[in-house]
């Protein structure tokens, strides 16, 4: 039987050579398969193509995008048919938590109020047990003279104080972000906390009393035992959270202690307060300053202190959890 690939016979009369005459017509067949391959790829690419603007749509061609760009550069550049190397057959890592004094630790940070109060007063009127007596819900807080909300205040520094906390180590977990229209009511902000087990809760705010009164001050929780209250456990620590933080605050910002209430300390004792009074956990409020005065609401309108506020309270925390 003959063998496909063997020389076929020399045609009856030819005079050309027949290995030579099989040469060249092989060698005609290779250059013109060779000739239609890229045609061929061509076609089947814009095959491809119209297939996916006909069947998937932009969609289609989105999704292919995004898939190719969830890849490694490694993985793009790979040939077809090519085994990635270990480097490239991984999504890149993401960036390892910072490490630092605040490693393992927990801070619950509470930006006061909620700018949608203002548009939901019947919900935040409702009231709630705070262990000593019954309060509101929350409430819309102050705004400056010029219309500046607290709540906007408070979740702007907020927001700077876990970027640098987590800087440190921390976990941070915040009461709200204004993800929620009005809210939360005292009692979950105190709940946040206790739930999260924190090492450290700190409730963001600014106060709204009359003009010519300026300065900050932190208040301490009272030692409180009535109904679901119970702040014996978190009196000291509380305490030395707060002394660490006016510190850092006064040092970081350069803003006095309040020049009206504290004696000078900056720091007050409350029992009213019913995101203290449920507090489980070592928990101060700090009233970054007046903004019913207007030197006092040139600081808190500029974002230049506002960061060093955030720095000062982080501080604060830092000396108090890390040592």
């Amino acid at each position: 039987m003959r063998n496909d690939n063997s020389p076929p016979p020399p045609e009856s009369g030819s005079s050309i050579d027949p290995d030579r005459s099989w040469f060249t017509r092989r060698s005609t067949l290779v250059v013109g398969v060779a000739a239609l391959a890229p045609a061929a790829l061509a076609g089947w690419v814009l095959t491809q193509a119209f297939a996916g603007s006909g069947s998937d749509g932009p969609s289609g061609s989105a999704s292919r995008s995004a898939s190719h760009a969830a890849l490694s550069p490694g993985q793009r550049d790979a040939k077809p048919g090519s085994t990635p190397s270990a480097s490239t057959s991984t999504a890149a890592a993401a960036p390892a938590p910072a490490k630092g004094p605040l490693t393992g630790k927990t801070v619950v940070v509470d930006p006061g109020h909620n700018a949608g109060n203002f548009e939901h007063t019947e919900e935040i009127d409702q009231q709630v047990d705070i262990g000593t007596n019954r309060k509101e819900c929350d409430t819309t807080g102050t705004t400056t003279n010029a219309g500046y909300k607290e709540a906007d205040f408070t979740l702007d520094v907020s927001l700077r104080l876990r970027t640098a906390l987590e800087s440190q180590g921390a976990k941070v977990v915040l009461t709200h972000q204004a993800d929620r229209p009005w809210g939360p009511c005292i009692t979950e902000r105190a709940r946040i906390g206790n739930e999260a087990q924190a090492d450290a809760v700190v409730s963001v705010h600014a106060d709204g009393v009359s003009a010519g009164n300026r300065g900050f001050h932190i208040i301490l929780p009272a030692k409180v035992k009535s109904g679901a209250a119970d702040t014996a456990k978190i009196v000291e620590p509380s305490r030395q959270l707060g002394e660490r933080i006016a510190g850092n605050f006064a040092r970081t910002t350069g803003s006095a202690p309040a020049n009206y209430l504290g004696s000078g300390t900056g720091l007050v004792v409350r029992d009213d307060l019913g995101g203290l009074n449920l507090s489980t956990r070592p928990k101060v409020f700090i009233e970054c300053g007046n903004m019913r005065d207007a030197k006092d609401a040139a600081q808190l309108t500029s974002p230049e202190w506002r960061q060093k506020a955030a720095q000062g309270i982080a501080d604060g925390i830092v000396g108090f959890l890390g040592g």
